[in-house]
């Protein structure tokens, strides 16, 4: 029972404590958007009690103008697609045909011309894939034709047709709204995934269905989960030409994802899923709108992006840095929450459901591995799938990070501030696996070992989310070129009474989610 109290007493003081850090940093970042909003790059006039709006981000403020115009084209695909799927009774292989004439009716608009690109380079993929899927090199070539095309594309920054000859000179004037090698890095994953899966089903590796029906709750219910799809493979007739194509190109995916495996496509192309009802989906599409709406009540309120886009960081105080820091990376968590659940939620209508990206909120994940695994969620499945297990999976994992990183960072553009993160991440990843596979080996027997146990969690926690800080500001923020003076200004006097405030702050969080997932399993 005295347990029992301390561990209510310990909850009420970290509520109390979390709800004053959140009334302190909310009013410290007004001040601080106030004071500087003259000299803020990024902002033009809002619709919210006459204030400015943040929309420095460029991706953010692309996806908002083009809300319009997205909703519009998402209801109008959405109508004649299921239209024609129940007025004639369509399939696989007559959705994949509908979808992909709907689909390159959809990068005509997007690419223009361009489209010729993703069809060549797609087209060579795919007959790679049936040349050699016997060779012993097939890994290899199919990996290496890819990676290669991920960056020549942003070196040559999408190719002018007139790097092919003069003739061809006069199409670089109908190069579309949007440039089609940024939307081109998710359909190289696709071109991978496809690659992957066919050699697997022409390899016939075996699936356990049964097995995993008796351990799986939503496939022992009659439903089929997404790890089924995925794993079990289709007839070697499925992995068409039409099929692939349509997969590459799926309009409501192709922007930005969330990302699928060609198996689980073509299965729910198939065979539309089972796990969302219209009530739920309705539901979904509500809470997207009510995010939507905090958003816009963010960037109207606290300009944190402006900061990171100006430069002004620098100027600020360490606390100030400590505000813009977290304010960007929970603006960045909002923005791709509803951008990935925008494009799920297109899916989902269509009868393709895909992993859910954002599974978890950025301020309840307390170590890097959880981090991952919540951020991008549907890509790190494809990376794991992929990459991690084929590389040797929990065997080699301490040289596995190195390779999935450095792919990572190459994988979201050619900058070397993006390389620095990921190499960062890997050096604040090694520690928290070492200790996670000792502290495996060791279990606490006395209610002394287990308090221990408890506080070393919740401070190792603190320094795994102060590591994530430093890694999203160098990436984010002040970029690795002033790496040297961002360490230089932390270390100041002045700044160590809010590093310990600031490492305080971490570890009442991490209890805090600790005591959130007690509750989660008690309920």
């Amino acid at each position: 029972m005295g347990s029992f109290s301390w561990k209510q007493l310990e909850l009420g003081l970290v509520l109390l404590y979390a709800a004053s850090f959140y009334a302190v940093f909310f009013q410290r970042s007004l001040h601080l958007s106030h004071d500087y909003v003259g000299r803020l790059y990024g902002l033009r006039k809002g619709w919210i009690a006459g204030r400015l709006n943040d929309i420095s981000d460029p991706q953010w403020r692309s996806f908002r103008d083009n809300l319009p115009i997205l909703t519009v084209v998402m209801g109008t695909f959405v109508t004649i697609a299921n239209f024609l799927r129940y007025q004639y009774g369509l399939k696989g292989r007559g959705m994949s045909l509908l979808w992909t004439i709907i689909s390159l009716c959809y990068l005509v608009y997007l690419h223009g011309a361009c489209v010729l690109f993703i069809l060549a380079i797609g087209s060579a993929n795919y007959f790679i894939s049936k040349t050699f899927v016997e060779s012993r090199y097939y890994m290899g070539i199919l990996w290496g034709f890819n990676v290669a095309f991920l960056v020549l594309n942003r070196v040559y920054e999408g190719y002018p047709f007139s790097l092919f000859g003069q003739r061809l000179a006069f199409l670089d004037n109908f190069r579309g709204t949007f440039r089609w090698h940024i939307c081109f890095n998710f359909v190289v994953l696709r071109m991978i995934s496809y690659g992957w899966d066919y050699y697997a089903a022409f390899n016939r590796r075996p699936f356990d269905l049964k097995r995993h029906m008796q351990r799986c709750e939503a496939c022992s219910s009659g439903k089929t989960c997404y790890h089924a799809l995925q794993e079990k493979g289709l007839h070697i007739e499925k992995y068409s030409f039409c099929m692939y194509m349509c997969y590459l190109i799926y309009a409501p995916l192709y922007i930005s994802g969330p990302i699928l495996s060609f198996n689980a496509f073509a299965a729910q192309l198939e065979m539309p899923q089972k796990s969302y009802s219209l009530v739920r989906i309705c539901f979904y599409g509500l809470r997207w709108c009510l995010a939507f709406f905090l958003m816009e009540l963010l960037t109207h309120f606290f300009f944190y992006n402006a900061f990171a886009k100006s430069g002004l960081w620098w100027q600020l105080s360490p606390f100030q840095v400590f505000i813009v820091a977290y304010g960007v990376i929970n603006f960045m968590w909002l923005k791709f929450f509803l951008i990935w659940r925008f494009f799920r939620f297109w899916s989902l209508v269509n009868g393709v459901e895909t992993p859910e990206n954002m599974p978890r909120c950025i301020s309840n994940c307390h170590d890097l591995e959880t981090f991952w695994k919540s951020w991008h969620a549907s890509y790190n499945r494809w990376l794991v799938r992929y990459m991690y297990i084929p590389l040797g999976g929990s065997k080699r994992k301490l040289l596995n990070i190195w390779v999935i990183f450095t792919f990572v960072a190459i994988w979201h553009d050619l900058e070397w501030k993006l390389v620095a993160w990921a190499w960062l991440t890997c050096i604040f990843l090694i520690p928290e696996i070492v200790v996670k596979s000792i502290a495996k080996t060791f279990k606490a027997t006395s209610a002394l070992g287990e308090f221990f146990s408890y506080e070393l969690g919740a401070m190792s926690g603190a320094v795994t989310i102060s590591c994530l800080m430093i890694a999203n500001l160098v990436g984010y923020v002040a970029g690795p070129s002033h790496i040297k003076l961002l360490i230089s200004r932390m270390m100041e006097k002045e700044a160590r009474f809010t590093l310990a405030a600031i490492f305080f702050t971490f570890y009442v969080a991490v209890k805090l989610m600790f005591h959130i997932g007690d509750i989660r399993q008690k309920v």
